[in-house]
């Protein structure tokens, strides 16, 4: 099985320097090839560049430059392409399909925050010494930096990243071949029922509480927002010493909730493999959920729209997001993977309205968010534990008898 593991780099004043520079000149890379792209077909000629040929060209930029293009990894700047090459294959993609096409952008260079390595060994080396005690990796033009290696590392580390958060820097190793550590038996199962009042609910009736970390850092956050909106927009070099620490606020503060958010969600995909051996849960697709509705023109004047619930379905929606289904159930299905556990996604559709005893599907059925009651056969119960037993019903769980 494949794993991510991520550690915090610890770089001198002068490391940080040369990581800095890596960043920039990589940005400055990609920047150029998508100016010859853009270059390229807007010619007479409509010619189209492709990943090969900037590859090629590579060699000369680097003799060209030595001092700059010429310091870093051949192999790193060719993963830096292919990220070009991978979001013009996105944008023909969505060209094709119809979607709005979203043209690949020049990258500022606090846009760019990430360097790939496609091969340990080739520009970079994972613990480059192994004789000492202090975990290292080396890069090329930039030497050994110390790593704080939190638990170990398992399998074959076959890729690198290097990314930068705020005024952090991490090492980002992608492995394989990494075993699984499966977890004994416990001969249970369960389904689950993700909701934005609860966080999920089994369908045993225990009910995970929702954090809302979004919401209760939203005040702390708008604070920093408005603060920052009293400065004009500058580019970073001409920013004051209370701009740059306005802007490092507010993206601490958002780093600090997204943490906040995985690390919730690890601890409780992680409770979960290790109670059950079988868990079926919800096929979400929630791009969808969230999707902005659409406007409803008025036909009898010209001009004017009907309301459409946009105001209700924004903060909706902004639950969603707040409790981060999407990320639980990837986590969840990793750690299933890995402790040897059947992870089951069933079609959501009527989870809520279907009577778990009858079978009786309507929308009166959840006469309110909390309360479910079948108008057919009078079958009470908290509308979210329903929920979390037909999931489990339609997985083809065995289950207590609901009637």
């Amino acid at each position: 099985m494949h794993r991510a593991y991520k550690f915090l780099l610890r770089p001198t004043v002068r490391q940080a320097q040369a990581l800095s520079e890596m960043l920039r000149d990589h940005c400055s890379l990609y920047n150029g090839a998508l100016q010859e792209r853009r270059d390229a077909y807007r010619h007479a000629s409509k010619t189209s560049t492709k990943y090969g040929q900037q590859s090629a060209q590579l060699k000369e930029i680097r003799a060209f430059d030595p001092e700059r293009q010429g310091r870093w990894s051949f192999s790193s700047q060719q993963a830096t392409l292919r990220r070009l090459d991978k979001a013009f294959a996105a944008f023909f993609l969505r060209v094709k399909s119809g979607e709005k096409p979203g043209y690949p952008r020049f990258r500022g260079v606090n846009w760019f925050d990430t360097v790939d390595f496609p091969k340990d060994g080739d520009g970079c080396r994972w613990d480059s010494t192994p004789h000492d005690p202090v975990t290292r990796v080396r890069l090329q033009g930039v030497g050994h930096v110390r790593v704080h290696q939190h638990r170990p590392v398992r399998g074959r580390v076959k890729t690198v990243s290097i990314k930068r958060e705020g005024r952090q820097w991490y090492v980002i190793l992608a492995c394989d071949e990494v075993p699984a550590e499966p977890l004994p038996a416990t001969g249970t199962v369960t389904g689950i029922d993700m909701g934005v009042a609860h966080f999920l609910t089994t369908s045993e009736g225990e009910h995970q509480p929702n954090p809302r970390h979004g919401r209760r850092n939203a005040e702390a956050l708008a604070d920093a927002q408005r603060a920052l909106k009293e400065f004009p927009r500058r580019k970073r070099e001409n920013r004051t010493a209370r701009h740059r620490r306005a802007v490092e606020k507010v993206a601490a503060l958002h780093r600090k909730v997204r943490r906040q958010r995985t690390d919730h969600a690890h601890k409780t995909a992680l409770a979960m493999v290790r109670t059950y051996d079988v868990i079926a849960h919800e096929r979400l697709s929630i791009a969808n959920m969230v999707r902005a509705p659409k406007p409803k023109p008025d036909t009898g004047n010209p001009g004017a729209f009907l309301p459409n619930g946009a105001a209700a379905k924004t903060g909706l929606n902004k639950s969603i997001h707040d409790a981060g289904w999407g990320v639980f159930l990837g986590i969840l299905a990793h750690k299933a993977e890995s402790a040897g556990r059947k992870l089951i996604p069933v079609d959501p559709r009527n989870t809520s309205r279907t009577c778990p005893a009858c079978g009786h599907v309507s929308g009166e059925n959840r006469p309110t968010q909390e309360k479910f009651e079948c108008t057919q056969c009078g079958h009470t119960d908290n509308a979210d534990q329903v929920g979390a037993l037909n999931v489990a019903i339609r997985a083809g769980l065995v289950l207590p008898d609901v009637a």
